[in-house]
Parts: C-alpha cells; sequence; structure tokens
C-alpha cells in the first residue's frame, strides 16, 4: 500500500487576471528541503487528482523509487461544473485570462514560494479530459513557460487539432497522452454525447507528424477515474523522468 507521507496545505493568491481569489491545493513531498530544486506538477481538477488520482501518494511512490525527479504538486480545483468549462474549455469565457493567470500569475508565485527549476522543462502541467485540454493549450500557448504536458482523455475539436498544426516550436514540449478505447459515447458539460476516441486518434497523428517528445497510450476502459488513476504513475514517469 501507498502512503501519502507529504503535507497538503491550501492557500489562495489573488488573480487579477480572473479577478477572483484562487484555491491551491500544495503537496510537498515527505522529503521536502529548501536545499534542492523542485519540479514543479501542476494538476487541473486538482482537488480530483487528490483524492481520485491519489497524485500524492503517487508522486511519494515513484520519487522513492526514483523513478521521478523531486516534485512539487499543486492542484487547483474548480468551483463547479460551470467554472470549469469556463475556464478549461477554448469557448469559455474565462478560458484566456485562466491561460494568463496560469503563465503570468501562478508561475511567478510558486517560483517565489518554492525551490523551483523557473524552466520550462521544470513545470508539467497535468490534467483529464478539458483538463488536459487547457493543459495542451496552455503550453502550446506558453511552451517556454510550461515544457511538459499530460493529457488524460484530453477533448479535442477541429480548431485545437489546428492549433497543433500550426505550433512550430514542438521541439519546446514533451507530452504524455492517453485515451481509453471504449470513450466512444462520452457525456460532455453541454449534455451532448461525443466520441473521444476519434478526435484523440487524429491528434496522435498531428503530435506524431509535427516531431513532438511524445508518448501516447490507450487503456481498455471509459472516461472515468477508474481508469485514470492506474494510468497516472506512467503518465508521471513518462514527465517527470529523472
Amino acid at each position: 500500500m501507498i502512503v501519502q507521507k507529504g503535507i497538503v496545505t491550501e492557500q489562495t493568491i489573488y488573480s487579477h487576471e480572473l479577478e477572483e481569489e484562487v484555491t491551491l491545493l500544495i503537496y510537498l513531498p515527505s522529503m521536502f528541503s529548501l536545499l534542492y530544486k523542485y519540479s514543479l506538477l501542476i494538476a487541473q481538477d486538482g482537488k480530483d487528482y487528490f483524492m481520485f488520482g491519489k497524485v500524492g501518494r503517487v508522486v511519494e511512490q515513484l520519487m522513492e523509487e526514483r523513478k521521478i525527479d523531486r516534485t512539487i504538486v499543486v492542484g487547483i480545483p474548480y468551483k463547479n461544473v460551470h467554472d470549469r468549462y469556463e475556464k478549461y474549455h477554448p469557448n469559455g469565457g474565462k478560458h484566456t485570462a485562466y491561460l494568463k493567470f496560469l503563465a503570468n500569475e501562478l508561475v511567478p508565485y510558486l517560483d517565489q514560494e518554492f525551490p523551483t527549476y523557473q524552466m520550462g522543462m521544470g513545470r508539467a502541467l497535468i490534467g483529464d479530459s478539458l483538463g488536459g485540454t487547457v493543459s495542451l493549450l496552455a503550453g502550446l500557448t506558453y511552451p517556454h513557460t510550461f515544457g511538459k504536458i499530460a493529457m488524460q482523455s484530453p477533448y479535442f475539436n477541429e480548431a485545437i487539432l489546428e492549433k497543433i498544426e500550426q505550433f512550430t516550436e514542438p521541439h519546446l514540449l514533451q507530452l504524455y497522452h492517453s485515451i481509453g478505447t471504449e470513450e466512444t459515447a462520452v457525456k460532455t458539460t453541454d449534455g451532448n454525447v461525443r466520441d473521444f476516441v476519434t478526435p484523440n486518434r487524429n491528434a496522435r497523428d498531428r503530435f506524431i507528424q509535427k516531431g513532438f517528445d511524445y508518448t501516447y497510450e490507450e487503456f481498455s476502459g471509459d472516461h472515468t477515474w477508474t481508469y485514470w488513476q492506474p494510468d497516472l504513475p506512467k503518465a508521471l514517469a513518462s514527465i517527470l523522468v529523472l
């Protein structure tokens, strides 16, 4: 059994971009010391990654096994389903402001508070579904700030596929991408039922064609934490490798 040995604290920072207080869940690993520098893992759906993903335990285990770098986890919870859509979906009213918050407000705050590498390849973003989408879009928008992206069952549409196609600096990003083979009828926030498998495979083809540092996995399962949680160690070992 993996035991979470580190400490989770809750902090809030004010975002001028979003014009609101943003809650942060900060996980400092058990062997945390100001003498070392740490990678940052910033998780959309922050509370879900701690509760359902057991991200603290997974990070602790992988660090003990020396499979990943020393890592601080920063979870950003969403307030409700509407808030999540507004910030994560490309068409959401707060989407652009949220990307600016991540790059221009959250990162400087974390670099000031903790002993981080203060470089793109020292920062990873992770998210499931729309959380994976916004993580990718943050990386494509600010590739010098976020060098590593893990997407678990992300949402893709033509506009996002086009952004991948137009991206000119794939050498700056390291990607992990997973999708379940049974995600053919996913009920989304807007009430529609969508096939996630085909767009994800189309995105896979674009990532490969563009020459990204890219790992792709398909698992036997659907669009739930039942499958994202077992996939998490593989995702983190891929992007946070020593």
